[in-house]
């Protein structure tokens, strides 16, 4: 007993001592807890996937190849870790034949693309970038109407993940959410994406999943980093330094677009056995003989363009795969021109908004729905667009909507949230 009283009287006398020692002890134990909580995680992924590899198929069928596209340098140099630790082990258990490009600098993805040899599935392991990357690549291929049609995988590990918000659920366990993706790829669930091409005057086109954003909100949100020192300030500090230039600041141009498209009925794909090779020859005589020649359909000139002239703070193009509706009768992309009266509070505060959800259109905007739209820029127009989160030079661009171009893998649960919502 005189020994517990000593040593609550020591504690007592050393009280900022103990409280050190008590903060630290806790924050190793959840520390180890976490770390604990993650390897169950894993295990259980891996003895699903185990289920997915011991699954007997046809000794006539060969295995499936899966190519994966590794950004080392995404989430600030730790996405090859996360990939090797999370989400290897899950896609070599699982019975695929994965092969692992990792590229070494910006670009280098979009040239691999077109070296790349056929394969079952496609895998990409990275941030907005590398989806970005990867998709150009793909459809700048001669052969992108049939290399289009192979299934994508998204595993995110950048700092920015769009398309994870669509495709998984949400979790705030980083480890949790690769698995979710990992595993959601053999499971085989899939969902058609939009892709916007986006094409300059001389450059070959690029494709994005996400938009295109040009103004003040997304200068001084790439900036923000740069005021790293102000901690939870950040945001706040780089829209409110970025309000000390010419006020208001406006972004003139010449938009052109068309309205949106009816979504044509999509056709189950059925397997059907091929027919012996002299009644193909048959039957492509009978036709050629009984059929009298066509004349070649002159392209239908379409004359119901409508022309905009606008002034705004900022203007964002962008598909629908972030809100996904599975059951939408019409294809289009979604313009918004933001007005450019808005006072400078409004900017800073708005500014921190669109950090966590930059498609946001806010109240008082322009809304357009469009398949296709051209954007003329005054001459000498300087700045940057973003597209998909990556930087490019500011210049006139064509801008067409390629509906349900992609099939991502989606997670069941996710997919089923989708059709649900819709019915609702």
């Amino acid at each position: 007993m005189a020994r517990v009283v000593s040593a609550l009287k020591t504690l007592r006398n050393h009280w900022k001592k103990t409280t050190v020692g008590a903060c630290l002890f806790s924050w190793g134990g959840s520390w180890l807890y976490g770390k604990h909580r993650d390897n169950l995680l894993r295990r259980a992924a891996c003895q699903e996937a185990q289920a997915f590899g011991n699954q007997p198929i046809p000794s006539s069928m060969p295995v499936k190849k899966a190519t994966v596209f590794l950004n080392p340098a995404a989430c600030k140099g730790k996405a090859r870790t996360l990939f090797e630790k999370n989400a290897a082990p899950i896609l070599h258990l699982s019975g695929l034949d994965v092969t692992v490009v990792k590229t070494d600098y910006e670009g280098q993805a979009k040239k691999l693309l077109e070296l790349m040899e056929n394969t079952d599935l496609i895998i990409i392991a990275g941030g907005d970038g590398t989806v970005q990357e990867v998709i150009t690549g793909l459809l700048r291929r001669a052969d992108e109407a049939a290399f289009s049609k192979i299934p994508i995988g998204f595993i995110p590990l950048g700092k920015t993940s769009t398309l994870s918000h669509t495709l998984y659920p949400e979790s705030m366990n980083q480890v949790q959410h690769i698995i979710n993706a990992t595993l959601a790829i053999l499971k085989g669930e899939t969902v058609p994406l939009d892709v916007l091409q986006i094409k300059g005057e001389k450059e070959q086109p690029v494709f994005a999943m996400t938009g295109l954003r040009w103004g003040s909100y997304r200068d001084a949100a790439v900036k923000v980093s740069k005021y790293w020192y102000l901690g939870p300030l950040k945001t706040k500090a780089a829209h409110f330094f970025s309000t000390f230039k010419e006020w208001p600041q406006k972004h003139q141009a010449a938009l052109t677009y068309l309205g949106p498209t009816e979504r044509p009925p999509e056709e189950p794909e059925e397997e059907r056995s091929r027919p012996p090779l002299h009644v193909r020859l048959y039957r492509r005589l009978a036709l050629y003989w009984s059929s009298p020649p066509k004349e070649i359909p002159q392209e239908v000139t379409q004359d119901n363009w409508e022309e905009l002239k606008i002034s705004t703070i900022e203007l964002s193009i962008a598909t629908q795969n972030r809100q996904l509706d599975l059951t939408r009768t019409e294809d289009f992309m979604n313009i918004c021109i933001e007005a450019d009266t808005v006072s400078k509070g409004q900017f800073v505060n708005r500014g921190s908004q669109k950090m966590s959800d930059p498609q946001m259109c806010p109240e008082g905007s322009q809304c357009i729905q469009a398949s296709k739209c051209i954007l003329q820029l005054p001459e000498g127009t300087e700045g940057a667009f973003s597209i998909d989160n990556e930087e490019y030079e500011v210049m006139p661009v064509e801008v067409k909507l390629l509906p349900r171009k992609l099939h991502f893998f989606c997670d069941p649960r996710r997919r089923e949230q989708m059709l649900h919502a819709a019915v609702q």
